[in-house]
Order: structure tokens, then sequence, then C-alpha cells
């Protein structure tokens, strides 16, 4: 049984290195709100989603206030809204984006996650229309979120829908290119999506999940990092253990959060998201952890490296600390949203090329990074490509969120501010994978997928 007793520890991280949980998600399942007329399929979406999620606001703020824990964001993910469109054949898929949004609205979420397709295999008639509806959709709302799975380890990579999303991608910068082209911020393009997890913009309720469940998301990087500060001259097995030793008490500040939010609204408790999930805000970095080892700036030669530990090291104390462990769980490198991430971008240490190597050995991939306003969508499409093959090979969550920054070069600056921050563009290769995403198909599943 976990009590107030179990966060005291937590009491100093709280007040001064940044520690919070990072947001309570609700998933809520809508599959039996389809129906083939999407005027009443949106009115049952819009009734289920204000009837399940109308106290969760004030739930996460009653809790903050008693345990006296910041609780940044209160989000919903749903049933990825593809599997609604299907039943309507020929009903635009944006009237389903509205009504998320609408009733995102009505009960005060700051994000709401699932307008989504899973396509990793192959599309089906709604999979088309909501991926096309997806620039409309994403410039129209302003709390909707939006994802697509191309791949998974056991099917391969869906090489039609990468084409398709290296366009979508772009379309989608151009559509809001008057609000810093903030729309293409909310997009994901994954491999391996899970079902669980409570990050925006990639949260789904996946179809194997609860009819309502509550999924929690902590955060501490400034707490690990303040720790590694304190602990001084030691080596790298003793880093290891004191990052260990960290994750497990950020990760029973979550178990609590995440047990009391699920007790007073009546909903199973599902995980807790072990990531480290960094702000722009000053000591709140994973790049920042990842000098504190050592590095003169993240991006160095060795950063893999640190950051392999990290994040196994993440996993290794949090694990232990929670009943059920979901989600994406490792150490996010979210570009825009790290301040030591930005400043390395700036000074040129650290690159695209070299941010792709990290994913390989963290959660979740390249991820919230500004890229010239022309580059082409085949380009955009390789990156996806690239990125999907890590996750399908090494059997993880791997994800691409960038965002073409419409009329900028590299080395100007886009900026969304909040927690998305902002940062440099970063120049991508210009050579052409044209041929090769024109190709289509499939990518074969590794043998790696043959388990059974």
């Amino acid at each position: 049984m976990i009590n107030s007793h179990d966060i005291l520890e937590t009491i100093n991280m709280i007040d001064n290195e940044n520690l919070d949980v990072r947001t309570i998600t609700m998933g809520i399942s809508l599959l039996d709100c389809i129906d083939s007329d999407v005027g009443k399929a949106c009115g049952k979406i819009y009734d289920k989603i204000c009837r399940y999620a109308g106290n969760l606001v004030k739930t996460g703020e009653d809790i903050s206030k008693e345990y006296g824990i910041p609780i940044i964001n209160k989000r919903i993910s749903v049933t990825p809204i593809a599997m609604a469109a299907a039943a309507c054949p020929g009903a635009d898929p944006i009237h389903f984006a509205r009504a998320l949004d609408r009733a995102a609205r009505t009960v005060g979420v700051n994000f709401i996650g699932g307008y989504s397709a899973l396509v990793h295999k192959g599309f089906g008639p709604g999979d088309y229309a909501l991926m096309r509806s997806i620039p409309q959709a994403l410039s129209e709302t302003e709390l909707v979120c939006s994802s697509v799975n191309i791949g998974t380890t056991k099917s391969g990579i869906n090489m039609d829908a990468v084409d398709r999303m290296g366009q979508i991608v772009l379309e989608t910068a151009r559509a809001t290119a008057d609000r810093e082209c903030i729309g293409a911020a909310k997009l994901v393009v994954f491999c391996n999506a899970p079902e669980d997890n409570p990050f925006m913009a990639g949260a789904f309720h996946g179809p194997g999940e609860p009819d309502c469940v509550i999924n929690v998301g902590v955060s501490g990087p400034g707490v690990v990092r303040a720790a590694l500060a304190k602990a001084g001259d030691c080596d790298i097995t003793q880093v290891a253990d004191l990052v260990k030793k960290t994750a497990f008490k950020i990760t029973r500040m979550g178990q609590l959060v995440a047990q009391e939010a699920s007790r007073r609204l009546y909903v199973p408790f599902g995980i807790v998201d072990l990531s480290l999930a960094p702000t722009p805000a000053v000591g709140d970095s994973v790049a920042h952890i990842l000098e504190e080892m050592g590095l003169e700036r993240c991006g160095a030669h060795g950063t893999t490296a640190c950051l392999a530990l990290l994040n196994d090291a993440v996993k290794k104390g949090g694990v232990m600390a929670s009943s059920h462990v979901g989600g994406l769980s490792g150490a996010f490198i979210p570009v825009t949203e790290d301040a030591g991430m930005i400043r390395a971008a700036r000074c040129g240490a650290l690159s695209i090329t070299k941010l792709e190597a990290m994913t390989a050995v963290c959660s979740v991939g390249l991820d919230m990074i500004n890229i010239p306003g022309d580059t082409p969508p085949e380009i955009i499409s390789a990156i996806i490509a690239d990125e999907a093959a890590i996750g399908m090979v090494n059997s993880k969550t791997t994800a691409v969120r960038v965002i073409p920054a419409i009329g900028k070069k590299a080395g100007e600056e886009l900026n969304f501010g909040g927690l998305l921050g902002g940062g440099p563009v970063m120049e991508v290769n210009r050579y052409s994978p044209l041929k090769f995403i024109r190709r289509g198909g499939r990518i074969p599943a590794p043998m790696q997928s043959l388990k059974n």
C-alpha cells in the first residue's frame, strides 16, 4: 500500500528540481459510439467523453493541492478515430475531429489524442479518409492530436503509408504556417505504437484497453541531474545505481497519483509511464543529465552510450516502484522541449544524424525537430522509414515528429511556446531518396519477429 509517507523524500525534488507528474491521461474507448450516421456517432462520442472525463481536471487539481505534487497536464486519449470513420463511408472524418475538440474544451483538458490510424499492415476505408483529413483537422482544431502507426516488428513497415505520411506532415505544416506550423507538432508517425501511452501527441486508446482507464506519465530530468551533481566523481556503475534509485523515488510518486486518481474517478488504474520528459525550463533537461555524466556537450561522441545507460537505469529503477509499467518508459529527447538539446543544436554539437543514432537506445525517436520548410516530402518519408526500421529491428517503439518550418531555412528559429518550446531549424541530408520511397510495398518483418 502506498501512502503519503512514500513521497516525503521527494519534497526537495518538487521544490527545487522541477519534479512533477507530467500528465494524468484518461483513456476512453469509443467502440460503443460507432454509428453509420456520422452525426449520431459524433454526438455519442461527445457525450461519452464528457460523461467519463467531466471530473478529470478537478480531480487532478485536488490531488495536486492535497499532496503538494505538481500535475502539469490532464489529457484524454480515445480509440483510433479511423475505426469510427470506417463505419461512415463517404463522410468526412473532420466531423470527428471537431467533436473531439469540442469535448476537450468542455471538460477542460490540455489535449485529446486519438485522431489516429493503425496502418502497419495495410489500409481500410477509414484509414484512407482519416489520413487525408489530418492537415485540415489539425489546422481547424486546437486540442486534437494525431498519430499514425506505419510499422511493427511483427508486420514490417508499410512503405505506401510512409510515402503518404511524408506528404501529410508537409501539408499539415503548410496548413498552419501562420501559427508557427503548430499542426505538425501535434502529429506523430509511429513504429510499434503502444496502446497505453499517456504522452501527447502520440496517445491513443488501443482496442485491447478497458472501456476507461487512468494512465500517468511522470517526469524528473532535473532530479536525476541534481543527484548526479551531488554524487561527484564516481565511476559509471555508481552512476547507473544512482539513476536507478532516483527513478524509483520518482515513480513511487507517479504510482501514488495514479492510484489516487483511479480511486476518485472510479476508473481502473492502467500504467505509469517512466519516461523522463524534459521541458524548455532551465534545469529540466535530459541533455543536461548526459552532460553531467561527463560530456562537454550533448551530441559529442559518447552521447549514445550515456543515453543507453540512462534509459536502462530509469527502467530498472522504475519497474520496481510500480505495479504496472507501460507506455514508452525511458528518456525522451525532444529537441525543442529540452533546454540542453536546444543549446546543443544551436551550437552545432547535435545533428539529426546523431539524434537518429540516439533513438536506437531511448524513447521514442526523432521528436520535435524543426527542419527547413522546403524539405521535399520524400525526404520526410525517408526520415520516417529510417526511424521505423530502428524500431522494427530492435522491437521497440520509435516515432517521428518533425516540423517543416515553412518559409524558414536551417539556422533560423521556430518557437511554439509552452511545453512545446522552440529551437533552431536543423538541416537535413538533401540527397534524394525519391526512387526508394516511390517503390511502395512493405518492408518484410525481421527474423526476430518469429517468436511464436
